[in-house]
């Protein structure tokens, strides 16, 4: 298994200058090693030196550590600026998310609606959900909330406790112990804050708008408050330029301080607080680093998500496999050649399952290139959920280039009963590709032309392939990228492994 971190072309550089980089970071490295002391105590150039570094150091860390929150964060601070907040407040995408809204890895073949709240604020929440509505309940980790009787988490829908009947979710903060009304699924969040991220899927391009109608049919009030409570809002969030990515500068940690503020103790261990404390987040203090602190803050931000990133390409991590396939450049971090979901070495809340640890790089690897995960995006059952392949790279294990020219073969019976998709984003930022066409999409309802064999061949590049446009994906110039192959509802041969899509492959 590779484990390159960085490719020359992936990052725009050549090997010398990586190479250099590398020897200047280690004579950095030995620099602070060899910070002199005087008379056995460290000198105030020296104290001050490594000070700035410990904030830096520290400040870092806990930006990677805290990846599934920022990603969390970045996306309610980006609904917040552009509709407000609340449990009352669904923003939707009616025509589809293009690349306008940035925001980790969206899919534009379905409807999104999304919902942020405050249960420290509101008191439990009462979600009445329709028929056939898709969607996940999160914390503000990101982490499915468990559902009492211990069969799911997070799911409501097919793969959730209602089967796709729709009908009352009842979400509660940390410690609420209060009666429980009949007939209501009752969901136990860890977090004070929480995500509804929902989902409506749509038979045809021409008519999506059933799928945005049966998102408005959602109804969140607090609990024992139905008549009083305010009314829903559905703003429509189409065509809109929002930045709902995870912060990659200072206000990052302004969005920390705001988590500990609501939080307490539910969002960390003491440790992990000890880091937040050290960087001069408290619950019980202001936050207001100065101009220097501020700077420092700033740019371990920028190189936490830069570092994310990194994270982000890989292969594998700490001796796991990705790949999907042994023969295939096609990446799964929890259904792939090593790991079947539910028999995987990290568990969806990253803990190994053979050691006590939380594995750090895996989840920083998750949230860097998607937001929201639960069982029932990686069920093993036909029908059910989703399947994702990512790809990061073509057969010959270079970088996806938009100036290079590229063909995807998927065989025939695409195994996905509602839809398959395969979407461009960004290499820089994971957000969709802004490619000049609607949608950096091109999937089973966009009905592209089939090959004799019933297989289907996209064309991927700067330019379409003469008579090929209705099979072709826009990349952009000068602009590297990446892509999802998504297989909503799969079927028995994607999860046995026995269909296989080819890799991206260099057009002749």
């Amino acid at each position: 298994m590779r484990t390159t971190i960085v490719k020359a072309a992936l990052w725009g550089c050549v090997f010398t200058a990586a190479a250099g980089t590398a020897s200047a970071q280690s004579e950095h490295i030995q620099d602070l090693a060899n910070l002199p002391f005087e008379n056995n105590r460290p000198t105030e150039a020296t104290a001050r030196t490594l000070m700035e570094e410990l904030t830096f150091q520290r400040a870092t860390q806990s930006y990677l550590w805290a990846m599934p929150l920022l990603n969390t964060m970045g996306m309610r601070d980006g609904a917040a600026e552009a509709f407000g907040t609340g449990y009352n407040i669904m923003p939707i995408w009616t025509q589809r998310l293009d690349a306008k809204t940035k925001i980790t890895t969206p899919n534009s073949d379905l409807i999104y609606g999304m919902v942020f709240a405050d249960l420290g604020e509101s008191g439990p929440l009462v979600f009445e959900a329709p028929p056939k509505l898709q969607g996940i309940i999160l914390d503000a980790w990101q982490r499915p909330i468990p559902v009492d009787g211990g069969a799911y988490f997070g799911d409501l829908g097919l793969p959730g406790p209602d089967a796709g009947a729709g009908g009352n979710f009842l979400i509660v903060p940390p410690g609420w112990d209060g009666d429980v009304p009949a007939d209501h699924y009752v969901y136990r969040s860890g977090t004070n804050n929480i995500f509804f991220f929902l989902r409506s899927f749509y038979q045809s391009l021409d008519n999506i708008s059933p799928a945005t109608d049966l998102l408005k049919q959602s109804v969140i009030y607090p609990l024992g408050e139905k008549d009083s409570a305010k009314p829903m809002e559905f703003p429509d969030a189409a065509g809109g330029s929002y930045d709902m990515l995870p912060r990659s500068d200072a206000t990052a940690f302004d969005q920390l301080k705001y988590l500990v503020d609501t939080e307490g103790e539910n969002l960390a261990e003491p440790d992990w607080l000890g880091m937040l404390h050290g960087i001069g987040i408290d619950a019980d203090r202001d936050f207001a680093p100065n101009d220097e602190t501020r700077a420092i803050l700033d740019a371990a931000a920028k190189t936490g998500y830069k570092t994310s990133r990194v994270i982000g390409f890989q292969h594998g991590l700490n001796d796991a496999d990705f790949r999907v396939y042994e023969d295939r450049q096609w990446l799964n971090p929890v259904n792939n050649v090593s790991a079947r979901w539910p028999d995987v070495p990290v568990g969806l809340d990253w803990m190994s399952a053979d050691a006590g640890y939380r594995d750090l790089d895996a989840r920083a690897w998750f949230f860097t290139d998607y937001f929201s995960i639960s069982p029932g995006m990686v069920s093993m059952t036909p029908g059910k959920g989703a399947y994702y392949m990512i790809g990061f790279e073509d057969a010959d294990g270079e970088p996806l280039l938009g100036d290079q020219s590229y063909v995807l073969n998927l065989p025939a019976d695409i195994p996905a009963e509602l839809f398959w998709s395969v979407t461009l984003y960004e290499a820089e930022n994971a957000s969709g590709l802004d490619n000049g066409q609607p949608f950096p999409s091109l999937g089973k309802l966009n009905e592209p032309a089939q090959n004799e064999d019933g297989s289907t061949t996209l064309y991927i590049g700067p330019q379409a392939p003469d008579g090929k446009e209705g099979n072709w994906l826009a990349t952009a110039p000068e602009r590297g990228f990446f892509a999802i192959l998504r297989l909503y509802a799969p079927s028995a041969p994607a999860l046995d492994g026995s269909w296989k899509p080819g890799d991206i492959e260099k057009a002749e």
